[in-house]
C-alpha cells in the first residue's frame, strides 16, 4: 500500500491536521521561502487557525527539521544550503539503504506488485518529461516518492519508515525549490532499481541506490539555486 503524503487530500483531517498539511506543503513547495520568519499572528490569519494551533504546528515542523526556532524570537522556515542538502542526502541514504535491504529480504508478491505499479506510474511521468512536457515536474517529485517508498515498504519497521519519511520530506523540499528533472539517467536508474529489487539482488540494488541519490544531490546543486 502506497503511503499518502501531504500532497493528498485527507477526508479525516481535523482543523489542526489540515493546517499542518497546508503550512508544511507551502514550506516544501517554496510558498513559505527558506529563512522566512514565521509570525504567529500572520499564520493565524492566513490559514484561519487559532494561535495555539499554529504554535503546535510550528513545534511539530521544528521536530521534522522544516522549521527552526530562534530562541525567544520565534520560528522561521529552515534555511537551505549546499551542505544541508548533502547532509539530508546522506541521512536519506542511510535510512533507505537499511529499509531496502530488509524489504528485499522479507517482501512478498504484494510488495513486488506495489513496486512494479509505482514504477509504472513514475516511468509514465518521466517519459512525458523527457518528451518535453515541463509542466509536470511537480508530479514527478510525487511519483518519485511513491516509487522509492514502495521499494522499502516491506521492511517491517514503523520507526525506520517514520524516520525515512521525515528525511525524504526534507530532501523533497530541495527538489521542489529547483523543480528540475535529471532526465534519462534518472529514469534509467529507476528502471534498473526496479529490476534489481524484484530480482532480490540486494547488494547491487543498494549500490545503485547510493549512486542514484548522490547523482540527485549533484544535479540539484548544479542548478546553482542552492546557496553554498
Amino acid at each position: 500500500m502506497i503511503r499518502k503524503t501531504f500532497f493528498d487530500a485527507q477526508t479525516t483531517d481535523t482543523v489542526g491536521d489540515s493546517g499542518y498539511r497546508r503550512i508544511k506543503s507551502d514550506i516544501l513547495r517554496g510558498g513559505l521561502a527558506p529563512s522566512k520568519k514565521l509570525k504567529i499572528d500572520e499564520l493565524r490569519k492566513t490559514y484561519d487557525l487559532g494561535a495555539g494551533t499554529v504554535r503546535e504546528i510550528l513545534t511539530r515542523l521544528w521536530v521534522e527539521g522544516l522549521v527552526v526556532a530562534e530562541g525567544q524570537k520565534g520560528f522561521e522556515v529552515a534555511p537551505v544550503t549546499a551542505e544541508g542538502l548533502r547532509d539530508v542526502g546522506r541521512l536519506r541514504l542511510l535510512l533507505e539503504e537499511q529499509a531496502l535491504r530488509q524489504s528485499i529480504e522479507t517482501g512478498d508478491m504484494h510488495w513486488e506488485a506495489d513496486v512494479v505499479r509505482a514504477h509504472y506510474m513514475l516511468s509514465t511521468v518521466e517519459e512525458k518529461l523527457i518528451a518535453g512536457d515541463r509542466s509536470i515536474v511537480n508530479d514527478w517529485v510525487q511519483q518519485d516518492w511513491e516509487f522509492h517508498y514502495a521499494t522499502i515498504s516491506a521492511c517491517n519497521s514503523p520507526a525506520l519508515m517514520a524516520a525515512h519519511s521525515m528525511a525524504f520530506d526534507r530532501f523533497i523540499r530541495y527538489h521542489m525549490l529547483v523543480l528540475e528533472f535529471r532526465g534519462r539517467p534518472a529514469a534509467d536508474q529507476h528502471a534498473e532499481l526496479r529490476e534489481l529489487v524484484i530480482a532480490r539482488k540486494t547488494d547491487a540494488a543498494v549500490d545503485l541506490l547510493g549512486r542514484h541519490i548522490r547523482s540527485g544531490v549533484d544535479h540539484i546543486l548544479s542548478t546553482g539555486r542552492i546557496p553554498g
